[in-house]
């Protein structure tokens, strides 16, 4: 990864300072603040003296996700994500498309692995679609892990409705999709669509609408990382400290935990 540099510590002390005045200060307050600083231009840095060098371009700088630059920052974060749920990939599972991550975080608790695929597919073992009136198996799975797969469904509920029904009771289902992104699929170029981008709040009502059990929301980037995402730079072009700083107004991947209640 690069090496670090000292501008994300400089900012910090603002940060610091942003975070108080919204805390403790009335918004009129900082309301004449901000008018304040715009009036005597005390920004830093000041305005028009931004340095865009490589950004300032209207075409990404990778348009394939960082696939022809190294490892995507949005599969850096859905890693992560899976890396620190292995115990729950376990029994009989199910991924959708193929079996990579179920082979890559799955352990030998692992007893039957399913791939879920929309249309036939090699090595697809279930073929179906989820907002569909055709039977799906009901009460199969102990894990399900779908991930950047419930952004390319417009039925997003009916979606999460047929995933929480495919699991066992106690049954765990691991998601991911995507915040701040480009998007990746239009219906008039290549048959596919993406029709959502989430935040946090927004998945905890679409599960809390939709899935009955105990559901965990966590959001992972920051401005730093969502810029860099956008034009498609590598997760080796960031450093360890600046990929796992966490904004919740800049998250890049939503992660959720759900599980079936039991009984």
């Amino acid at each position: 990864m690069a090496s670090a540099d000292s501008t994300p510590s400089r900012r910090s002390l603002r940060d610091r300072a942003i975070d108080l005045a919204k805390h403790h200060l009335p918004p009129w307050v900082r309301d004449g603040v901000v008018k304040l600083q715009r009036a005597l231009r005390l920004q830093w840095p000041p305005r028009g003296t931004v340095r865009f060098g490589s950004f300032r371009r209207l075409t990404p700088i990778s348009p394939v996700f960082a696939l022809d630059r190294g490892f995507p920052i949005e599969r850096w974060y859905i890693e992560r994500f899976l890396d620190a749920r292995r115990a729950d990939i376990r029994g009989v599972t199910m991924e959708f498309g193929d079996t990579f991550y179920l082979d890559k975080f799955g352990g030998d608790g692992v007893e039957v692995k399913d791939v879920f695929s929309y249309v036939e597919a090699p090595g697809a073992t279930i073929v179906g679609d989820l907002t569909g009136d055709a039977p799906l198996p009901e009460g199969r799975f102990d894990c399900i892990v779908c991930t950047q797969t419930i952004q390319m469904i417009y039925d997003i509920e009916g979606a999460v409705r047929r995933l929480h029904a495919m699991l066992k009771p106690g049954g765990v289902l691991l998601l991911t999709t995507h915040g701040t992104s480009k998007v990746g699929r239009h219906l008039d170029t290549d048959g596919w669509a993406e029709y959502w981008h989430l935040t946090q709040e927004a998945a905890r009502q679409l599960f809390a609408r939709n899935f009955d059990g105990e559901v965990e929301v966590e959001g992972w980037g920051n401005v730093l990382s969502a810029t860099c995402a956008l034009h498609g730079l590598a997760s080796e072009e960031l450093t360890r400290e600046e990929l796992e700083h966490r904004d919740r107004d800049f998250d890049v991947i939503i992660g959720v935990r759900a599980v079936r209640r039991e009984g």
